[in-house]
């Protein structure tokens, strides 16, 4: 399961939807400026770890609000105190099911303020850009938002499968007791840093790598 998760989570962090480009010719003087096409990509995951980074401190703040009631020598603070701790803890049911309905509805959010932060389509017409079959402006960015809503659908079901792997386990036959212990919440988490931390990393070799040959054939 941790292999498949690991390759999982190496193809959805590198996935994109590449979204073609084209710049229009400009003649100044006699020189002629743009012509080319290019892509802009849109990633599946564009969030990374946040979803999972809220999601989680949100569920982990009324348990703990809770704890500070369980000694209450009122009996309805200290019975409410107890329903809501039992509700929110990681062993029960609720906890997983809300913690994937935040992640979902959290990648949503912080992909959607990023991009409309970003205004693409306003620097594509300023810099002469279109999509081939789409207008410039408007029309541009209400497709760019339209599939970026439905690649990140993906993205967010992934994201929150991941973060819910310890409970869906759990569920097999046999491994209740093992995979209820708070580690495995680190590790499913904690495999999303890990790996992407790594692809960053590898990225940046082959940049440093790059700039170094180019750099030499310049000279």
């Amino acid at each position: 399961i941790t292999v498949l998760t690991v390759a999982a989570i190496v193809y959805v962090q590198d996935a994109q939807r590449r979204i073609p480009v084209q710049y229009g010719r400009r003649v100044r003087g006699t020189r002629v400026y743009g012509g080319q096409s290019t892509f802009v990509p849109l990633r599946v995951n564009s969030a990374g770890m946040i979803p999972l980074i809220f999601a989680s401190s949100i569920l982990i703040l009324p348990s703990v609000i809770a704890q500070g009631f369980l000694a209450s020598q009122n009996d309805f603070v200290r019975n409410t105190a107890s329903q809501i701790y039992s509700l929110f803890n990681v062993t029960g049911n609720f906890y997983w099911l809300l913690y994937f309905t935040l992640v979902v509805l959290f990648t949503f959010f912080y992909t959607d303020t990023i991009f409309r932060q970003q205004n693409l389509a306003e620097t594509l017409q300023r810099q002469g850009g279109f999509v081939p079959g789409i207008r410039p402006g408007k029309r541009t960015e209400e497709y760019l938002f339209y599939v970026l809503q439905r690649i990140t659908l993906a993205g967010a079901i992934f994201l929150g499968l991941v973060a819910v792997l310890p409970w869906m386990v759990s569920l097999l036959p046999g491994m209740g007791q093992v995979t209820r212990s708070s580690d495995l919440l680190v590790t499913s988490s904690g495999m999303l840093i890990v790996v992407g931390v790594t692809l960053d990393t590898m990225k940046q070799l082959e940049a440093q790598l790059l700039m170094r040959h180019y750099e030499g054939f310049i000279k």
